[in-house]
């Protein structure tokens, strides 16, 4: 494999947090410290375009590209709805304490993770909760969903894993999956695997058994790995190549990996990202996202973007 870094993309005046898409394979949306929300163009990435801003550290962002609207988490606790053609539909909500760490959108509806153990489900227009559920005493972090399965996964500070129903009925849970805080988790491409990691820098591989019907409740574990240094912070599976997925850390790199969606869990390290030999970040890569399954932006408490460019080779059986 080969790696290309194809723009450094400044301007934000506080470590970048969040990365999302914008309009797809186009552009993606930073979200910082400083307040700013940016739309990056991948065909003109150097120019950055303030879309607004909010008067606190953004946690978390989402655009839904239909209604072009931003809905931003802060560290706060309030949800910023943010209409980018009419600025007079912006609404602020005060909904959860110790910050908005998550904010996804699956089967039309908005859900929420809080730094108060809980999660909301919203109706999304006009905006507004539906239903909110404490599910744990700590910070919830990161969730994601599986339409295949029809669940969510939740990671929190408490170390456990929670599965829920698109209701937020708890289904199952895998307690003290980690040590401590779990920063990011994610179903493989077919919802045979769920890889977490988390403020231990291991990174774990589970397996659903594909012969039980019930939501989670013969997920075994199958590898870890003491894959950084400090903190995972993100991961992402690529929507080119289903068995090849990123992570982003505290200890400035990012690593690419190869994982056999057998129910074996093997991992193999593909391609390692860091400053000296990649021009890469000199803080924390807190957020990164696949523009494409050949092109990787990473986002970092040096306040930059980095756009990459990975060239995959015949031999890698991706």
């Amino acid at each position: 494999m080969e790696i290309l870094k194809i723009a450094h993309l400044k301007g934000h005046q506080g470590s970048v947090f969040k990365l999302t898409q914008a309009e797809e394979g186009k552009s993606i949306l930073s979200g910082a410290g400083d307040g700013w929300i940016v739309e990056w163009g991948i065909d003109n990435p150097e120019t950055g375009k303030l879309l607004a801003k909010v008067d606190s550290n953004i946690y978390s962002v989402l655009f839904l590209p239909n209604i072009h609207t931003v809905i931003v988490g802060n560290m706060n606790g309030g949800i910023h709805f943010v209409d980018i053609e009419q600025p007079q539909n912006n609404k602020n909500i005060a909904h959860h304490q110790k910050g908005v760490f998550d904010i996804q959108y699956f089967n039309n509806q908005i859900y929420t993770l809080g730094g108060d153990g809980i999660v909301t489900r919203w109706h999304l227009s006009p905006f507004q909760s539906l239903e909110s559920i404490q599910i744990s005493t700590k910070s919830l972090r990161c969730m994601d969903y599986s339409e295949l399965r029809n669940e969510i996964a939740v990671g929190a500070s408490d170390g456990n894993i929670y599965f829920l129903d698109a209701h937020l009925n708890i289904k199952n849970i895998i307690k003290q999956a980690h040590k401590n805080s779990i920063f990011s988790i994610k179903y493989s491409p077919n919802s045979t695997h769920l890889i977490t990691g988390g403020r231990d820098a291991l990174l774990k591989i589970w397996h659903f058994n594909e012969k039980s019907t019930e939501l989670s409740q013969n997920t075994v574990l199958l590898n870890e790995i003491e894959a950084h240094n400090f903190t995972i912070n993100d991961i992402k599976c690529n929507p080119q190549y289903p068995s090849v997925f990123a992570t982003a850390s505290r200890d400035k790199t990012i690593k690419i990996w190869h994982l056999n969606l057998d129910n074996t869990g093997e991992v193999k390290l593909l391609k390692v990202i860091n400053t000296v030999k990649n021009g890469g970040h000199i803080n924390s890569v807190n957020s990164i996202i696949w523009v494409n399954g050949n092109l990787l932006a990473s986002a970092s408490d040096d306040r930059s973007i980095i756009l990459w460019k990975l060239i995959f080779e015949g031999n890698e059986n991706i």
